[in-house]
């Protein structure tokens, strides 16, 4: 067969298989379509279907089809963080101040320590620690990965439990609302390249000057142009910091974070996010599969998700055990809330593979983190619901 026929061969199994075990299983109690597509990934990788049916996997995924796959996932990926950066709401955090930044802080401190303690332990055995990564780095970068939550799966979570537009739904996201500011700060000391710290002060600079221009522009242009126009932003953004040597995501995530939601509308955001999720993230979910490695071990690659697993979800209600004393939460209330907030998914794996791009985590660690996010993601549903009934109170409570 032709590159052609190859590729649209493959993107028949990444739209037809998820959605088949998405209908036919009817998973959306404890697996999101999102989540399923995400195991889709990791069952057509090398690792499951390329180890069955390797003469298969061979032929289906020659190096010019997974080079127009990645080509598809890479701006995929760009615009769903840059949206991610546009719905950013950092006016939330104003109200209550106080107590938001402690709940963030606690959510996120918490769960940061007892991965990173995770991180140091799996140090001890080879596999994991990638050849370009420094021991600081692989700590705190899986330590920040195990902190994270996936805020745009909470939405989906908290929408599919009828909490999204209640009371407790909006203290939710305004907890969760500074996780990304702190993910990508995290991610911007790790990046930092001191053979590039000259093209990293450039684009800073750049970026800096630039925002406050496109701060005044973009507002100014007829609102049918103003999306498009953030795409070309978007896109140079993406290529100043891949070119400052941090990476093409943290360029996207910061091209978003400096507009505003009302520039454009939440119903036009929340369009073209379904759109990208149903049209390209795909593609980035099957790219991520194919780097997922078990030649270590199965079993080596296992153990290190369970690990990290138990040290996120013990870190993360942890916290808000310590944010509800703190706050007098009624009993019950800190544990739905660390149970939503553990969510990782999306956001996780994109952080991780910017880690295994740059060679700080080795592809076995990056398989033991997306079986880890999985692991979080299906969990919450099927362990919040009950406490949700149990706490029918809570949920009118500002």
């Amino acid at each position: 067969m032709s590159v052609t026929e190859l590729f649209l061969l493959a993107m028949i199994g990444i739209f037809t298989i998820p959605y088949l075990i998405w209908k036919g299983g009817r998973t959306d109690y404890y697996a999101t379509f999102v989540t399923i597509q995400i195991v889709t990934g990791i069952l057509l990788g090398p690792g499951i279907f390329g180890h069955f049916f390797p003469d298969i996997y061979s032929s289906i995924f020659k190096a010019p089809v997974i080079t127009a796959l990645n080509g598809i996932a890479w701006w995929g990926v760009i615009v769903f963080v840059f949206l991610a950066g546009i719905e950013l709401n950092l006016k939330a955090v104003t109200k209550n101040k106080k107590e938001t930044l402690l709940v963030n802080g606690l959510a996120i401190g918490a769960p940061l320590l007892f991965g990173s303690l995770g991180a140091a332990t799996l140090l001890m055995f080879p596999g994991f620690i990638g050849p370009k990564g420094h021991p600081w780095q692989f700590v705190i970068g899986i330590g920040m990965a195990s902190a994270v939550t996936a805020l745009p799966i909470l939405v989906l979570f908290m929408e599919k439990l009828n909490i999204l537009r209640q009371p407790i739904g909006q203290r939710i996201l305004r907890y969760a609302s500074l996780g990304d500011i702190f993910l990508w700060s995290i991610l911007a000391v790790i990046l930092l390249d001191w053979d590039r710290l000259s093209h990293q002060v450039i684009f800073l600079i750049s970026y800096t000057t630039l925002a406050f221009g496109m701060r005044k522009f973009i507002p100014r242009l007829d609102s049918k142009d103003r999306l498009y126009v953030s795409f070309i932003w978007l896109a140079l953004c993406s290529w100043a910091a891949d070119w400052a040597g941090m990476h093409f995501m943290v360029g996207g995530f910061l091209a978003g974070a400096v507009l505003d939601m009302e520039w454009y509308g939440e119903a036009e955001i929340d369009t073209a996010r379904y759109y990208v999720l149903m049209l390209m993230m795909p593609v980035f979910f099957l790219s991520t599969g194919l780097r997922t490695n078990w030649e270590m071990g199965g079993l080596s690659v296992v153990l290190a998700a369970i690990l990290l697993f138990i040290a996120q979800l013990f870190g993360k209600l942890l916290g808000l055990r310590l944010a509800g004393n703190i706050l007098k939460w009624q009993p019950g209330e800190s544990e739905l809330i660390g149970w939503l907030l553990q969510t990782k998914a999306l956001i996780e794996i994109i952080f991780v593979n910017i880690l295994l791009d740059k060679g700080i985590i080795t592809s076995e660690m990056f398989t033991a983190m997306l079986l880890m996010a999985v692991a979080s993601t299906m969990i919450t549903i099927p362990v919040v619901a009950p406490k949700l009934a149990k706490l029918k109170e809570l949920i009118l409570k500002n």
